[in-house]
């Protein structure tokens, strides 16, 4: 008897797709899976009822978000986005619909999809499929901002992102399961020798052992390397972890978990720049406007601005190590002290951001390496943590 065929994937030429084994179900699961079931069946039942359905998301935009100290990260407002079935929406309202159906069966199966397998996983859906990957991201996050009403964020949809977190470094044991055995495992970070712990693209199944004082995020791979390669990690009994830029998904929450779970603090270490300030840094500890639906998930509230500052540029004498600002940067500075709920909050980013303006210069963390390559980890980072309440917030 032929086995039964995925509602969602092609057949193989030649022969039938086998159906994966069901997985155990986590309680994260099943409310996963009552999200799509109530969904779908409340669109069925407005058909039935000869009235025409409509998908209701939070409205993912700056504009739509409020910041509270005392929260700590971007709240979504109360503005809402509908999706109406109507001529014009049938396709994007189909296709809705079967990467909910999509994510139903993976969550059943204990499998997963990248943004990109969806869009091709897409290509057998005939007149549904998606022209674009940019179409099936949108719908995507559409399916996430709804499921984020009931506390849910993509990676309990089973859509995992491209890429992985950053690197990790340190006085760090990471409890982990092996996937064919079911069995424990304790990775201990400090044993990589001259590699890193990589963080994987979905975290929620960690565990954390560790004595370390504080977590040090970093944003460039090469300030990263050399604070890994001299071990300072161990000097100063921390957690070095690599953002890599604006840190993905998977970082921001591994450092959320680990420093929720574990009581540290974070304390990032970034460029002197608008991009580094109200980008990076500002990502990592309130999240942003598009990202609002799932800012409690992903944000860093305990997280500090260690440096580099502005005022950093004047006190180890780094005017000779710095670039003019850019037109491009000189908006994004203006555009966060003007639209920016989080820098508009806090007096000290305000004048920071102006001094950078007064100034017209950026700095990089490699500036430091003015004064030697090893600088940073001899002088700068223990003269700036003798007084952490001196951090930006």
């Amino acid at each position: 008897m032929a086995k039964k065929k995925s509602n969602s994937g092609a057949v193989p030429p030649g022969g039938h797709k086998p159906a994966p084994a069901r997985a155990e179900l986590s309680v994260l699961d099943h409310k996963t899976l009552k999200v799509i079931q109530d969904t779908a069946s409340k669109v069925k039942s407005t058909i039935v009822a000869q009235h025409l359905p409509e998908l209701k998301y939070p409205t993912r935009s700056l504009g739509n978000v409020r910041y509270d100290k005392k929260v700590g990260h971007f709240e979504l407002g109360k503005a809402v986005t509908k999706r109406m079935l109507t001529a014009n929406t049938v396709k994007t309202f189909a296709q809705t619909l079967r990467l909910m159906a999509l994510s139903k069966e993976m969550v059943e199966n204990g499998d997963f999809a990248t943004k990109r397998d969806a869009y091709y996983v897409s290509k057998n859906w005939g007149e549904c499929k998606f022209n674009e990957q940019v179409e099936s991201d949108t719908v995507m996050d559409d399916i996430e901002a709804l499921a984020s009403l009931e506390g849910l964020s993509r990676e309990q949809l089973r859509y995992y992102p491209e890429e992985h977190g950053g690197a990790v470094a340190g006085n760090l044991i990471v409890l982990d399961i092996d996937k064919r055995s079911g069995q424990s495992m304790r990775i201990d970070v400090s044993r990589m020798g001259s590699g890193a712990y990589r963080i994987p693209h979905s975290v929620e199944h960690l565990g954390f052992e560790t004595k370390a004082k504080f977590i040090l995020a970093v944003e460039t791979g090469g300030m990263y390397s050399r604070l890994n390669d001299k071990r300072y990690w161990e000097t100063v009994n921390c957690i070095l972890v690599e953002t890599g830029g604006v840190p993905t998904r998977a970082t921001r929450r591994f450092v959320r978990r680990l420093a929720d779970e574990c009581k540290l603090p974070v304390y990032a270490f970034v460029d002197c720049d608008p991009y580094g300030i109200a980008n990076i840094y500002r990502t990592l500890k309130v999240g942003s406007g598009n990202a609002a639906h799932i800012n409690r998930f992903f944000c860093v509230p305990q997280a500090c601005y260690l440096g580099v500052t502005p005022q950093d540029i004047y006190d180890f004498k780094l005017e000779d190590a710095t670039h003019p600002l850019q037109d491009v940067d000189i908006k994004r500075a203006k555009d966060a002290l003007k639209n920016d709920p989080f820098f508009m909050a806090h007096k000290p980013w305000i004048a920071a951001i102006e001094q950078m303006l007064k100034m017209g210069v950026r700095a990089e963390q490699q500036a430091l390496a003015k004064w030697g390559l090893n600088f940073v980890l001899e002088e700068y980072l223990p003269r700036k943590l003798k007084d952490v309440k001196k951090f930006l917030p």
